[in-house]
C-alpha cells in the first residue's frame, strides 16, 4: 500500500474506534507499518478533528520523521513493531470493560473460548505505571508475549494485528470477552476452560484456517 492510502486507513480506523465505543476524544491511539517507518495518529488531536495529513511519520527508534509530535505512547508502538515482525498494526484504548477489568489488575481467563483469538489462554493484565513512559512499554511487551493482546493496569487495552482489519476485529473481541467476563462475576464465580479445552479450541481453530486458504 502507498503511504497515503496507509494515512487514510490509520485515520478511517480511528474514527472506527470512536463509532464502536472503543475510544472518545483524544483518548487511545494507533499505528500501521508504513515500509520500515510507522505511521501513528498525533498527540492531544481529537478523532473528530483529525485529518490524513495530522498523522505522524516515525522511524522504528522513535525519531520524528514527518508531521507533529506523535501520541505520547509512540514508545510501545515502535517496541511491539520492533520486538514483532509479523505485527502490522497496534491500536490503543481506553474501552470500558477492558478498562474496568484493568482498573481491577484481572487478568481474563478462558471464561470463553474465543478468548483464543487473543492467542492463548488468557488476556494478561500489566501492573499500573505511568503513561507515556518506557517502563509501561517494557511490561506491555512482557503481557503481550505469544498474545495479540493484553490490558495495561488502571489504563486500557492494546490490540495487535497483521494489519487494522486484523487489529480492530481483536479489539472488538476483547471488549466482548471482557463484557463477558465482568458480567459473569456479578452473578458469581465465572466456569474456566481447561488447558486442555482451549488446546482443543486452538486446534481447531487452525483446521478451520487451514480450510479457509484452500
Amino acid at each position: 500500500m502507498t503511504e497515503r492510502t496507509l494515512r487514510i486507513e490509520l485515520l478511517d480506523t480511528s474514527r472506527r474506534m470512536v463509532e464502536l465505543g472503543l475510544n472518545r476524544g483524544t483518548a487511545g491511539n494507533a499505528s500501521v507499518r508504513c515500509g520500515g517507518d510507522i505511521l501513528i495518529t498525533p498527540s492531544a488531536v481529537p478523532i473528530a478533528e483529525m485529518s490524513e495529513q495530522d498523522i505522524v511519520l516515525l522511524a522504528t527508534d522513535g525519531k520524528v520523521l514527518q508531521g507533529r509530535k506523535p501520541s505520547s505512547e509512540w514508545r510501545f508502538h515502535c517496541d511491539i513493531f520492533n520486538a514483532r515482525p509479523e505485527i502490522g498494526a497496534v491500536l490503543h484504548m481506553h474501552s470500558a470493560f477492558a478498562t474496568t477489568l484493568a482498573c481491577l489488575g484481572k487478568d481474563v481467563p478462558a471464561v470463553h473460548y474465543h478468548i483464543a483469538i487473543a492467542g492463548g489462554d488468557s488476556i494478561r493484565c500489566t501492573p499500573y505505571t505511568i503513561f507515556g513512559e518506557q517502563n509501561l512499554s517494557d511490561l506491555a511487551l512482557e503481557a503481550l508475549r505469544d498474545r495479540k493482546a493484553c490490558l495495561l493496569g488502571n489504563h486500557g487495552m492494546i490490540a495487535l494485528g497483521k494489519d487494522l482489519t486484523e487489529a480492530l476485529s481483536v479489539a472488538q473481541e476483547v471488549e466482548y470477552l471482557c463484557e463477558i467476563y465482568w458480567r459473569a462475576l456479578q452473578a458469581g464465580e465465572p466456569q474456566i476452560l481447561t488447558a486442555q479445552q482451549m488446546f482443543e479450541v486452538k486446534q481447531k481453530f487452525v483446521d478451520y484456517k487451514k480450510r479457509d486458504e484452500t
